[in-house]
């Protein structure tokens, strides 16, 4: 063990001279082998060693025993030791991912490299786990030698060498009582899968994991292919389906799905072949990616506008316009005004079911205009329709309803124009 761990220290650089590394410790067969062996290797490494424990409070008494076992053993070799604790409470993913959350967010408070005592048969089952519950290239990776400043160095470590390592120096260590328990899928794997596995190939754990190592680097080269920035729809369908893959993934990683999984990737899948230029779908961490025509866009769905009154005469902010009522004595021709015989009070509000208006071309529905528009699904119900008791006077922004354009006075005269500084759009 010791020498396998100094060659893979060495060979993938996992430590430099001047490194500050800390050993996570639980008091186990395998972290008191992974403090021990760098205990013994810090001066050929060049490294300063210190322990880290975490105290997660989930089996009560259990717990705090461990904890003194670990400063106990750290005060015998003169190792400096941090201790953090948590009271873990079970999370939406289970008590298990919790504890895990808890515990590698403690690390990340260090200040320097954790080095924690995953073996090749962790990893082994692990790539077994994924292949459980479904997975792709990525999740037969396993478990990475290094990540960021976390690191691995026993990943190529099987358990049969930490006893054996354990023995040869006499170490004592706490076997944790939950281990042998099957309540956890790991352990079922570990207790009656594996055995069956290595009984065909005593080397199946360290072969798996060097297999999961391996797959590793073809994962990340195929990530690398995807094209950065963003791509339209079209550009999306001439990928290969391996790197379209890796492009959704990230794409939806940077649209804050934080762990994207098989079927969120095949749901942005179907929603890149979709001949829906508006379909949509919703994500975990309450996302909603949506086509909007030939993009693929984060959005969250928008609110109804709020209904409000508009004073005739006089002006209010609406959406992203101006909108200014007067009386007209004259019928007006210009380009960003319309003459309308009002009927009642004017109001203002989102698109309704049924809702349609007369334009040069003949009568359309509001549904149908906004979508000829080009306008997005979720940015629709934000655009204002001004009404009143007659009917839809028209859609700001957008189109003007001809059978409300004033032939003959008295009529009232509506100016918009989009609140940008600039010179208004014709309607």
């Amino acid at each position: 063990m010791y020498k396998q761990v100094l060659a893979d220290v060495r060979a993938y650089r996992l430590l430099e001279p001047g490194d500050t590394v800390y050993a996570a410790v639980s008091g186990g067969a395998d972290s008191i082998a992974l403090l021990y062996c760098l205990y013994l290797l810090r001066d050929k490494l060049g490294i300063s060693l210190k322990a880290a424990h975490f105290n997660h409070h989930l089996r009560g008494e259990a717990s705090n025993r461990d904890e003194a076992f670990v400063r106990e053993f750290c005060q015998k070799y003169d190792i400096p030791l941090s201790v953090g604790e948590q009271n873990v409470a079970r999370g939406k993913k289970g008590l298990e991912c919790a504890a895990r959350e808890a515990r590698y967010a403690y690390f990340r408070t260090l200040p320097g490299k954790v080095a924690t005592a995953h073996t090749a048969d962790d990893n082994a089952e692990t790539v077994l786990l994924h292949l459980v519950r479904g997975t792709g290239l990525k999740g037969l990776g396993g478990i990475a030698l290094q990540s960021g400043s976390q690191l691995r160095p026993m990943l190529n470590v099987t358990r049969a060498q930490v006893v054996a390592f354990l023995a040869e120096y006499a170490l004592p260590h706490i076997e944790d009582e939950t281990n042998a328990e099957d309540d956890f899928l790991r352990n079922r794997l570990r207790h009656h899968v594996l055995p069956l596995l290595s009984a065909e190939n005593p080397r199946f754990a360290e072969n798996t994991s060097r297999m999961a190592q391996r797959l590793r680097h073809d994962e990340a080269a195929l990530a690398s292919l995807a094209p950065p920035g963003e791509l339209s729809i079209s550009q999306l369908r001439e990928l290969p389906e391996a790197v379209l893959t890796r492009y959704l993934e990230q794409f939806l990683r940077r649209s804050g799905v934080p762990e994207p999984e098989g079927a969120h990737l095949e749901a942005a899948k179907r929603l890149v072949a979709s001949e829906n230029p508006s379909a949509f779908a919703h994500f975990p961490g309450n996302v909603r990616i949506s086509r909007q025509y030939d993009r693929l866009l984060a959005a969250e769905d928008t609110p109804p506008l709020a209904e409000q009154s508009l004073p005739l005469p006089g002006t209010a902010q609406v959406g992203g316009f101006l909108v200014e009522l007067s009386r007209a004595d004259a019928l007006c021709t210009r380009y960003d005004a319309f003459t309308f015989v009002p009927a009642g009070e004017v109001r203002v509000r989102s698109r309704q079911p049924g809702d349609e208006i007369r334009l040069l071309g003949g009568r359309k529905s509001l549904k149908k205009l906004l979508i000829d528009r080009k306008i997005p699904a979720a940015l629709r119900a934000q655009v204002p329709v001004l009404y009143d008791d007659a009917g839809i006077i028209g859609v700001l922004g957008v189109a003007m309803n001809l059978d409300r354009a004033a032939a003959a006075l008295p009529a009232a005269l509506l100016r918009v124009n989009p609140i940008t500084g600039s010179e208004s759009e014709p309607l």
